[in-house]
């Protein structure tokens, strides 16, 4: 086998690992609720790529729902809204494999989503080193390097 040079330096492989996946899960959201005889239902699409970058994800999709629809966190229409569970429909992504009727898994998908990154990222860095060359010829090579990043991102997740 091979291996064409690196040109790149350690900013290229650390721009490699911080831009990350570029995935595209999206899922509606709704809340059905009323309040004062109307019936209310805020939407939204939500990006569940961006929203895991951002943190605690979870925690956000009731502000994020009353911002996107004009619902102010300090009335009383978002304390009702609050009481009533979240809908979501239209997955795209693998998004849709963790959602059972109106209920979404989110800690399987959060769970996924960071294995997913996780690879992508090692797939970017394997491009990188081995321009040209088509690595999926020398899978062994591929599991051992898969298996090295999973080694270091364990030990560093114990210091």
């Amino acid at each position: 086998m091979t291996t064409t040079a690196c040109n790149g330096s350690i900013d290229s492989a650390t721009d490699l690992i911080t831009e990350g996946t570029s995935l595209d899960n999206r899922i509606s959201v709704h809340i059905t609720f009323s309040f004062k005889g109307e019936t209310h239902t805020p939407s939204a699409s939500i990006n569940l790529d961006e929203l895991i970058r951002g943190g605690d994800f979870q925690d956000t999709l009731r502000p994020l729902l009353a911002r996107t629809n004009g619902i102010d966190s300090y009335s009383y229409l978002y304390e009702v809204m609050e009481s009533h569970p979240i809908e979501f429909s239209n997955p795209t992504g693998f998004a849709a494999d963790y959602l059972s009727g109106t209920e979404f898994d989110f800690i399987g998908f959060e769970k996924r989503w960071h294995e997913e990154n996780d690879l992508s990222i090692l797939d970017a860095i394997i491009e990188h080193h081995f321009e040209g060359e088509d690595v999926a010829q020398h899978p062994s090579l591929k599991a051992a390097l898969r298996e090295a990043f999973r080694a270091g991102k364990a030990a560093a997740s114990r210091e």
